[in-house]
């Protein structure tokens, strides 16, 4: 035996042997992480979330909580206990070192948080400097665990009223997450920046575990359980805040990730770059004002709410087909280039249209102000009613409204992205000369997507028009700070997961959410969405939230290697005499 090998067998050896106090001391890590979100961590208030209670963990107390909990469950889970088994079907060592990274880096965040703000260490009561420590104990003895070398197992069956219960219950946790983040003050920055990081590290330990693809499995075995569990999740969100403030934040982003979901249709699943998206959704608002009774409005009409969303809606479709037939020749760079000139278009028009530099349409830079509230069926969505003891204010009304519309654009996309039609745009995105020497009719198929597209703004922008109250040309611009905007549309797109249904939704959730509680970054907001969208595209290239092509697509690397035979490594060569 050579004097090479020894050495290794040797040191293999001995790092079998120090596996059980590496794992020891991460439970131990874990714990004690667990422990620290008992004492106070400071001894004034003027931090946010009042970190000076004894056996109350607040505001980034609660999060360094959670985190400490999911690395000591998971730390029992790597001895194999059979009550422990399920957390982490796929190994127990790479979730092991995201979920304590993940306790590290809120609880340091935390403790140089207070330090800067509050102007020294001196401000740290004891408990911050335990959990300084305890936190990083798991952090570093995580990863001298070795690899885990279990072969993830096809999950157990359960029965199905057990399955379809853990459905529920992982929306029950989704709502109370979310909610959680929604309602962080916005004067709580350091608060929402540690939700962040803890809730990144959790999916990504959740993930490593294995849990979020058994999850995947059983959604996928009972859809129709989970589309009802989705939206009764979704539907409790109003019951579940008394702030019209978060309230309002609920409907624009659903608003806000209906437009998103309807410009995947064209960029997602038609691989067309559309720069002027927004106009659509600015096409479908003006018109809902032009026509919903208000009393700016040059058309002194007030069709009920039905109407005006089909009068929007097909104005978006007209303006829609009128710029894709002449535009949709083009491709790549040049399609994106005209597509941006007709948002820009749309602005400039909107805001000449005053009687003096063109017809009195539009009131000009004024806008369309005083829309009034919807009523439909004598329902007044402006006014406060109360449903089963909870009282639903205007922006929980629309929220509702809102909801239901979300629900139609995801069928239209999922029906769409599944038929013929949406098969023939894949194809397209991926190459349209082989689509089209297939027999695929290119631009009558890409005009289809264009259309509707800026039908499924054209929808969202009837309720915008009602929720805002008003609308005025500012709000459909290319890039700015307020959303929605032509830019962050497409980065919604683009950072959540193109093609997807999901994706969208997430993207565009996030890119509201953060900017309205990190008010701090309003004057760097694009340079921290370009540093956010550099760091998305070397990790994470196919979005937050990808299908399977994709992965394998951005991901070839990962792949088997297959040697100069052409055989995969392992593979045994057989001639046809041996067969």
């Amino acid at each position: 035996m050579s004097t090479n090998t020894t050495k290794d067998t040797a040191t293999t050896t001995a790092s079998a042997q120090r596996t059980p106090l590496w794992r020891a001391l991460t439970l131990a890590g874990g714990l004690a992480t667990v422990a620290s979100t008992l004492l106070a961590w400071t001894y004034t208030d003027e931090f946010p979330g009042d970190l000076t209670y004894y056996f109350s963990p607040a505001g980034l107390q609660a999060l360094t909580l959670v985190a400490g909990l999911l690395t000591t469950l998971l730390a029992l889970a790597s001895y194999d206990l059979k009550g422990l088994r399920w957390l982490a079907p796929a190994g127990t060592t790479r979730a092991l070192r995201a979920s304590a990274l993940g306790g590290f880096a809120t609880t340091w965040f935390t403790v140089i948080a207070i330090t800067v703000d509050l102007g020294g260490l001196v401000n740290l009561e004891p408990g911050g400097f335990v959990a300084a420590l305890a936190s990083a104990l798991p952090a570093v003895t995580a990863f001298l665990l070795p690899d885990d070398t279990r072969t993830p197992k096809r999950p157990q069956r359960l029965a199905p009223w057990m399955e379809i219960l853990l459905i529920v219950a992982a929306f029950a946790i989704a709502l109370h997450a979310i909610t959680y983040g929604v309602g962080i003050d916005d004067e709580e920055s350091e608060v929402f920046i540690g939700y962040l990081i803890t809730a990144g590290f959790t999916i990504a330990a959740l993930s490593r575990a294995g849990l979020i693809s058994r999850l995947s499995a059983l959604t996928g075995n009972y859809r129709t359980a989970t589309a009802a569990a989705a939206f009764a999740a979704a539907a409790a969100f109003p019951f579940t805040q008394s702030d019209d403030q978060y309230l309002q934040l609920g409907v624009n982003i659903l608003i806000f990730a209906t437009v998103a979901l309807g410009l995947n249709v064209v960029v997602g699943l038609a691989g067309l770059l559309d720069l002027g998206y927004v106009a659509f959704l600015g096409v479908g608002a003006y018109t809902a004002a032009l026509v919903s009774g208000s009393t700016a409005s040059t058309f002194d009409i007030q069709f009920p709410f039905w109407a005006a969303v089909l009068t929007g809606a097909l104005a978006a479709l007209v303006f829609g087909v009128v710029i894709g037939a002449p535009t949709l020749r083009l491709r790549g760079d040049y399609l994106a280039i005209v597509t941006l000139g007709f948002g820009e278009i749309f602005r400039i028009a909107v805001g000449n249209l005053d009687g003096d530099s063109g017809p009195n349409l539009t009131n000009g830079p004024n806008g369309i102000p005083n829309i009034p509230d919807l009523v439909i069926f004598g329902y007044d969505f402006g006014e406060s009613h109360t449903i089963g003891g909870f009282e639903l204010g205007s922006f929980a009304n629309y929220y509702l409204l809102m909801l239901l519309f979300t629900i139609l654009v995801v069928l239209v996309f999922s029906r769409a992205g599944n038929s013929r039609i949406g098969r023939a745009w894949v194809a397209i995105r991926e190459d349209e000369t082989a689509a089209t020497a297939m027999g695929i009719n290119g631009f009558r198929l890409k005009l289809i997507a264009f259309a509707l597209g800026a039908t499924l703004a054209g929808v969202a922008g009837t309720v915008w028009a009602h929720v805002s109250y008003t609308v005025v040309p500012e709000q459909y611009v290319f890039t700015g700070p307020v959303a929605p905007n032509s830019a962050f549309l497409l980065a919604a797109v683009i950072l959540g997961g193109m093609g997807t249904i999901g994706g969208p939704l997430l993207g565009a959730a996030l890119l509201f959410l953060i900017p309205e509680k990190l008010t701090f970054l309003a004057d760097y907001q694009l340079l921290a969405f370009g540093l956010a969208l550099i760091l998305l595209m070397r990790f994470r290239p196919e979005g937050l939230i990808a299908n399977r092509r994709q992965q394998l697509e951005y991901h070839e690397t990962d792949q088997l290697d297959v040697p100069e035979n052409g055989l995969p490594e392992g593979t045994v060569s057989v001639t046809k005499a041996e067969a």
